[in-house]
């Protein structure tokens, strides 16, 4: 079908989820024409579709269901009873409390869409000038649309081991999307150890199934804080096998099962481990829109778009937000980054909010929770920071013995001069709601005196920021 040039626009968007919708809301409210679009046909993005949504309306229903038959708690109404359901029909009926869940949200979005000035296109774009666009929309109808400025918030995708067998992992799509039908993994091998594998291994876990995780590292959670990776380790112990420093080489069927082989890092020895579903978790890598070619964008060496602190690309007219630019792929980064865009293409271009990635919390939903922003020890002794710690232990904690959560910790980073707060890591239940006070006061460049002279609620684990932050004042 020929193309027909629709409109010229002040913004386009590629991409409707955290990194575009938040920029697309901003800039129409404040009188800009902005055309926004997105195959998925609604905001989210992957987040919404088979993500951080799904996912943890799956992670929740798991927890409840290992609380009440196995958790500190469980004994108030005596031994467990037989399941009413097998493992096979809980699971679905968790799939589909999920699948509510993101309608919800879907239709919550639909009514966003409507109230606001944002002309929504719901299918694919592709850059074929400088500053125009061609959008083809699910009907089939190709427009031309030129542009003043254009947003690039296309995201990432699940990525994958280039080994045979490749395509017979699942990833978080299988798993999460809406309307997942995947039969109840009695024996899943996940493949990669970082925050996407050890969340799906312990939901998992706590319905029954076997996981095993294989993690080409020496360590689970590469890249994160050391502590607290090797707390979660010592935490999985006896629930999930864990094999660290393994290279996987391929996967193949056997029957109705799957043979996943690997190879130490350590001493080069083969072995191989059986299941019945294989979780590729490996990472996410940008996905970059078709005919990116035309804009004179420069990639780094992941084939991401290089980008400043105001989210600007070497071509002053385009932006990339979020997961596409690699730099933090958090839902949570994406939407503050698409806000600091809003704000700069609002001011002409000019430097009116910049993106301090530092300050973004990261969270990892396993059970137990961890939760990191900022500095930690390590980092500042590369950087040669001078910093004193604060910290506090769960077993002295008033909620986390009322839940029977005691084990856990909080520690907090300060400068040694200043006080001033530089990272907090945070291990054990509460973490993800712990983390975000501790987040704003990094951002806002609070003290230790700031922290431990607010009055927490009691009883509450955040009262436990007052701890760590007193021991700086003694």
């Amino acid at each position: 079908m020929m193309a027909v040039m629709t409109k010229l626009v002040d913004v386009a968007i590629i991409g409707a989820g955290g990194a575009g919708y938040p920029a697309a809301f901003r800039l129409a409210a404040a009188g800009r024409e902005v055309l926004m679009a997105d195959p998925i046909g609604n905001l989210g993005g992957d987040c919404l579709a088979e993500g951080c949504v799904p996912s943890k309306a799956v992670r929740e229903a798991a927890l409840s269901y290992q609380r009440a038959r196995r958790g500190p708690l469980a004994d108030i109404s005596g031994p467990p009873g037989p399941d009413l359901l097998d493992a096979t029909s809980r699971w679905h009926t968790i799939l589909r409390r999920k699948d509510a869940v993101q309608q919800m949200r879907y239709d919550q979005h639909r009514n966003e869409l409507k109230e606001s000035a944002v002309h929504f296109v719901a299918g694919g774009a592709r850059v074929v000038d400088e500053n125009e666009l061609e959008v083809e929309t699910d009907a089939g109808e190709v427009r031309r649309v030129g542009f003043h400025s254009l947003v690039i918030a296309t995201g990432s995708a699940p990525s994958r081991l280039p080994i045979p067998g490749a395509e017979l992992a699942a990833t978080s799509h299988e798993l999460f999307r809406l309307g997942a039908d995947l039969v109840f993994p009695h024996r899943p091998v996940i493949i990669g150890g970082g925050y996407i594998g050890v969340e799906t291994a312990t939901i998992l876990e706590h319905l029954g199934a076997a996981p095993v995780i294989l993690e080409l590292t020496d360590q689970l959670l590469p890249g994160f804080d050391r502590d607290l990776a090797d707390f979660l380790a010592r935490s999985l112990r006896g629930r999930v096998r864990l094999e660290l420093g393994a290279a996987v080489t391929g996967i193949e069927r056997s029957g109705t099962d799957f043979v996943v082989r690997y190879r130490s890092a350590h001493d080069s020895t083969e072995d191989s481990v059986v299941g019945d579903l294989v979780v590729m978790a490996t990472g996410r890598v940008p996905v970059l829109p078709d005919g990116i070619e035309h804009l004179t964008v420069k990639l780094d060496h992941h084939r991401a778009p290089l980008i400043d602190a105001t989210i600007r690309t070497t071509n002053p007219s385009v932006w990339a937000p979020g997961d596409v630019n690699g730099k933090s792929m958090l839902f949570h980064s994406a939407v503050r980054q698409s806000i600091v865009v809003a704000h700069n293409i609002l001011a002409g271009g000019a430097s009116a909010d910049r993106m301090d990635f530092t300050a973004v919390p990261f969270t990892v939903f396993t059970d137990p929770e961890l939760a990191s922003v900022g500095l930690t020890e390590a980092k500042a002794a590369e950087q040669h920071r001078d910093v004193v710690v604060g910290s506090y232990d769960y077993t002295v904690d008033a909620r986390a013995q009322i839940l029977g959560e005691t084990i856990g910790y909080l520690k907090l980073l300060f400068d040694a001069h200043s006080a001033r707060l530089l990272g907090a890591q945070i291990a054990g239940v509460d973490a993800a709601h712990l983390v975000a006070p501790l987040a704003l006061a990094l951002n806002e460049g609070l003290d230790a005196r700031a922290l431990a002279e607010v009055a927490f609620p009691h009883p509450m684990i955040s009262e436990g920021i007052n701890a760590a932050a007193r021991q700086i004042l003694v």
